[in-house]
């Protein structure tokens, strides 16, 4: 493993200098997912829940959760993201929705933490919109399972769950 990026010469927390780097097209790909109650899951699906379109507001969330990366996150770039797509999976076997989102630049830094920032604030939107009836739910597995572009290049997770 490498020396910490984020540390300065003196082990102070610093921004990377980005500067210097090639522009290249990036990708970053991040899950997660919501267990809740059965009743939840169906009361979602069935658009009956008192507070709207659970994923209609979710994604909508997740988007904006991702253009506002570099004010969440204190040594995050302000990025000009191309695109930005949240979605959503209803896995009734597990009880859960799960939650992908990915994001795309032509930059100098990596997408990873705007793609976990749209899963993690999609899935507290949704925990938001359904808490009321279901209290218990849990938040889980949010995760990088690949990114591409750059020095580095294509990466993807080994993990069996993906």
């Amino acid at each position: 493993m490498t020396g910490l990026t984020h540390l300065n010469s003196r082990g102070e927390a610093s921004m990377v200098d980005v500067g210097n780097k090639q522009i290249t097209a990036r990708q970053a790909m991040a899950v997660g997912y919501v267990e809740m109650q059965p009743d939840t899951l169906a009361n979602i699906c069935a658009g009956m829940l008192p507070k709207g379109d659970v994923f209609a507001v979710a994604r909508v969330a997740g988007i904006q959760a991702a253009k506002q990366c570099a004010n969440l996150i204190p040594l995050c770039h302000p990025l000009m993201l191309s695109n930005i797509q949240v979605e959503f999976k209803v896995d009734a076997d597990n009880v859960r929705v799960g939650i992908q989102a990915i994001c795309k630049v032509a930059g100098q830094t990596g997408v990873e933490m705007e793609a976990l920032t749209a899963v993690s604030v999609a899935a507290l939107t949704l925990f938001d919109m359904c808490k009321a009836i279901d209290p218990a739910m849990r938040i889980d597995g949010i995760r990088v399972v690949n990114k591409s572009g750059g020095k580095s290049g294509y990466w993807q997770t080994r993990d069996e769950h993906d």
